[in-house]
């Protein structure tokens, strides 16, 4: 594994993608605890925070079909540069805003819509693009570095952001827009080891739904990204974590940035066990275990007074949380041609963003109804539900073995 890391960041492509994605991934969670913490200081109301979530969440379900569509047919390079173009150029703004005295309300849930929009775009194009810089034969390995880099990412995004935010939200505004700069020009220098050969074919509501359909005829495939949708979409306690951070632990914008590393670092913790010690016998049942884990620790969480037992939650929630992800990434890479990558890991980041923008509209919306611990605590509680009715649902998952003999 370390050897085959090694190769793999020398060479060129691979490693500015790897770097560029880092660069990135860690500007968007920058931005996320910058614009949620000024959204509920600014408003004090958690259904403004839940809207942040639903504005990103909107674009990313509106646009999935042209996503798909977009990084099968244009160069995917470039679309991805694009769009770390137009957040630098967002977060740009942000900071001009604040300079100038006149954000607010309305200026947030614009930029984040505009920045879920891009990341719409960003996510299934990046996943698309990895396989046209390394050889099959080592795909798994960038996937599993892949992997590492986002959780990388939410780990210092998260505390980069918190620490910035205490001195002003124009440090993480600045740092975020220079970030993503760098970001496009390395994707700029990319050079393609492997260029698609592309089918004219015409855009038509068909095509369009071409990677809908390969989903929907791979039940094991269906059935993890739909567990993965629900569950966190009722576990998604990660959206109420300025108003815990504030009014529950008082912790400040340092705390609110250790909470939201805390998931990231169990995934990294997990992500670097799978690396070595890889799911090979059980994986179905072991994706069932998580699931439960997962609703168990948003429980703890929901009921903690106590800084230290909710960062143990939180780090229970994100390792358990990247069982999934591995699986449901590897499934999706390895068994879907290059010619449909585009439309499938648009689908598949639907089911991503999903789980995690519309969960945060919901959790916002139940915490401001019954309040934050009753939310959170129902999450966790639908969590352990939804995996057990799954196992009815998708026996095919249940009798997963190991990953490769999908």
């Amino acid at each position: 594994m370390v050897q085959t890391g090694n190769s793999l960041f020398k060479q060129p492509s691979f490693s500015k993608y790897w770097t560029g994605r880092i660069l990135s991934s860690t500007s968007f969670q920058m931005l996320s605890v910058a614009i949620g913490w000024q959204m509920y200081d600014l408003t004090h109301d958690a259904f403004s925070l839940g809207l942040v979530g639903l504005a990103q969440f909107i674009p990313m379900v509106m646009l999935t079909l042209v996503v798909g569509q977009a990084a099968d047919r244009f160069d995917r390079q470039r679309i991805l540069l694009v769009c770390q173009f137009i957040e630098g150029v967002v977060a740009a703004l942000l900071l001009y805003g604040n300079l100038a005295g006149w954000i607010d309300r309305e200026m947030i849930l614009l930029a984040a819509a505009i920045i879920g929009a891009c990341r719409a775009f960003e996510g299934p194009t990046s996943s698309a693009l990895l396989p046209q810089l390394v050889s099959k034969s080592i795909l798994a390995q960038a996937i599993s570095l892949t992997t590492m880099a986002g959780q990388t990412a939410q780990i210092l995004g998260p505390t980069l952001g918190g620490v910035l935010f205490s001195l002003g939200p124009n440090f993480v505004y600045s740092t975020a827009a220079a970030a993503l700069l760098l970001a496009s020009i390395l994707t700029f220098l990319i050079r393609i080891e492997q260029a698609p050969v592309r089918k004219a074919e015409p855009v038509t509501l068909r095509s369009m739904l071409m990677g809908l359909e390969f989903v929907y005829k791979h039940p094991v495939i269906l059935g993890t990204i739909s567990l993965d949708l629900f569950a966190v979409l009722l576990g998604g306690a990660t959206a109420l974590l300025p108003i815990f951070a504030q009014d529950i632990l008082h912790v400040g914008p340092w705390g609110l940035g250790l909470l939201r590393t805390a998931p990231a670092v169990g995934a990294l913790i997990v992500s670097i066990f799978l690396a070595y010690f890889p799911l090979q016998k059980a994986a179905g049942l072991k994706l069932f275990g998580a699931l439960a884990v997962f609703g168990l620790a948003t429980m703890l969480f929901a009921v903690s007074t106590n800084i230290i037992v909710s960062i143990i939650a939180l780090l229970l929630i994100g390792g358990s949380d990247v069982i999934s992800v591995v699986i449901r990434s590897s499934l999706v890479q390895l068994q879907t041609p290059d010619e449909m990558r585009g439309r499938v890991n648009a689908v598949n980041s639907l089911f991503i963003g999903t789980s995690n923008q519309l969960g945060e509209f919901e959790s916002g919306t139940v915490a401001g109804l019954l309040g934050p611990v009753p939310a959170a605590f129902i999450g966790g509680i639908g969590t352990v539900l939804i995996a057990g009715l799954w196992m009815i649902l998708f026996p095919s998952i249940r009798k997963i073995k190991s990953l490769t003999d999908q």
